[in-house]
């Protein structure tokens, strides 16, 4: 297996990478794990005229804590995410959800951002963005945008970002110790792509949740929150019966996919189940 031929380019600023992107547009992509585009190109699936390597823009390469936001730049590694690297509950959901993520020689390569502007329905870091309210900072020769992941993932394989676009940075809000987060997938195999997954983030005042955000991925063509589930949360008590009701609920507001791996059905059951072990584990 090889790939198409292809003209190589490793440019050492952001401002050579947005100039070689706006030259090539749809035939130009980045590379920076290259753990997706790689395998793509060998067996053809992918045939980009240029490849743009943006792993010597040391620019990229940060992971911070500013303004109430984690900044985790292009560069930064799915395995830099196995050891804490924020305080609170946010420092403790990171790790979990990390060490889900392929196996360990994918998670020493891969990035954060490029999981994110691969969109593959079941990755894990695009459930986490889309769920905590991600902001993606895209930079272009024409400016700088930030879009938020509501709206950023548009189908599998497929987002907001222009062709002509790099993400030079993806925003998490860190939360306070008010905040309780829990994630579970279910995956046949051990780094194989989850079925479904679920990620919960519960805002506690006593013993009563007071603000909610319920997301699930790997059901559907893209990861999602599920309103309908977090009303059913917030003002409730904190116990099984409104956890099982948020659970029921995603079941019912899921459009699962259908293909080899598993039924729509099946998918359907699993979100729900998914759903209601990561609320669990939120209050746990």
């Amino acid at each position: 297996m090889k790939p198409a031929a292809f003209t190589y380019h490793a440019p050492r600023s952001v401002d050579e990478a947005l100039s070689l992107l706006a030259d090539h547009g749809d035939d130009g992509k980045v590379l920076a794990g290259g753990q997706s585009l790689v395998p793509a190109m060998n067996f053809r699936l992918a045939r980009p005229a240029t490849l743009i390597d943006i792993n010597r823009i040391a620019a990229l390469d940060v992971l911070t804590r500013a303004d109430g936001w984690l900044r985790i730049g292009a560069l930064a590694r799915h395995v830099a995410f196995e050891q804490p690297v924020a305080t609170g509950p946010l420092g403790a959901l990171l790790p979990q959800v990390a060490r889900c993520v392929a196996h360990l020689p994918i998670r020493v390569r891969g990035t954060f951002v490029g999981s994110l502007a691969h969109a593959d329905p079941a990755a894990e870091w695009s459930l986490v963005a889309a769920t905590l309210g991600a902001q993606i900072v895209a930079r272009s020769t024409a400016g700088e945008r930030t879009l938020a992941a509501d709206g950023f993932f548009r189908t599998a394989f497929t987002t907001a970002l222009r062709p002509d676009e790099l993400i030079t940075e993806v925003r998490l809000p860190l939360k306070d110790d008010g905040w309780r987060c829990g994630f579970m997938e279910f995956s046949r195999r051990k780094g194989d792509f989850a079925l479904a997954m679920a990620l919960a983030a519960l805002r506690l005042e006593g013993d009563r949740i007071v603000e909610a955000r319920l997301g699930v991925g790997g059901a559907e063509h893209r990861p999602r929150r599920i309103e309908a589930a977090e009303q059913i949360l917030v003002g409730a008590t904190a116990g099984p019966q409104a956890l099982a009701d948020a659970a029921s609920t995603v079941a019912s507001a899921l459009e699962p996919v259908e293909d080899i791996h598993a039924s729509a059905e099946y998918r359907r059951d699993l979100a729900q189940v998914m759903a209601r072990r990561a609320l669990e584990r939120a209050l746990a």
